[in-house]
């Protein structure tokens, strides 16, 4: 059975009836992601809680060997090449267990939103392609679509009518705009329902997107 990643949760009231899980950039923790609560729009929605997971700790290649959390290993500035594959399954598995938690607590797969930035968008796009049920959203800020050769073959027929929101900066020095491009056009190839924004920043988050993610979360919920 998967230990389940410590996490810090946030709940906007009572008896939550909606739950995001929100899985955070490589060598950050779930704190970074924590004070966005208060800014995103959230007015006229049901309670949601928020989970914010910590990756595992691991050595990453490209910041040489330097153990920090992430939710997989990355080799070179090149993305696509040499993928940890292990570590994205196992992550997944991690991710997995945060949504069957949420089941349990009486939250339905149609109700969980998986949001993450850059690794964790990667994440959220490796989980919820393959989730065996509609989710009520995937939420993809400056990140990619992973294992993108295998994508076709592996995601669920269900996942299909999961809503996906991309996001990405013009400028983002880290994740290359042209691959969250890319990754955008094979899902809408594979036949997702894909909102795409793009935005004139950096590896980053910026007021218009907040706005944008407020929209979003309310349209999916409503």
């Amino acid at each position: 059975m998967t230990q389940l990643l410590e996490n810090i949760e946030i709940e906007t009231a009572p008896n939550p009836e909606v739950a995001v899980i929100w899985l955070h950039g490589l060598g950050a923790d779930g704190n970074d992601f924590v004070p966005l609560v208060n800014e995103l729009d959230l007015s006229s929605l049901p309670g949601i809680r928020f989970v914010f997971p910590h990756a595992k700790t691991m050595p990453v290649t490209i910041n040489g060997g330097y153990v920090m959390r992430a939710w997989y290993d990355i080799s070179n500035a090149d993305l696509s090449r040499r993928e940890d594959e292990g570590g994205l399954r196992a992550s997944q598995r991690d991710v997995e267990a945060l949504i069957a938690r949420e089941k349990a607590r009486g939250i339905p797969a149609s109700r969980i939103i998986l949001a993450g930035f850059s690794q964790g968008c990667a994440m959220t796009l490796q989980t919820g392609m393959r989730h065996p049920e509609k989710l009520a959203g995937m939420l993809c800020l400056s990140g990619y679509l992973p294992l993108a050769g295998v994508a076709a073959a592996e995601r669920s027929a269900e996942s299909l009518a999961t809503p996906v929101f991309m996001a990405h900066g013009t400028h983002d020095n880290v994740v290359p705009f042209v691959r969250a491009q890319q990754s955008a056009q094979v899902l809408k190839e594979l036949g997702y329902q894909v909102e795409w924004h793009e935005y004139t920043m950096q590896h980053s988050l910026c007021l218009e997107e907040v706005q944008d993610i407020s929209k979003w979360i309310r349209k999916v919920l409503s």
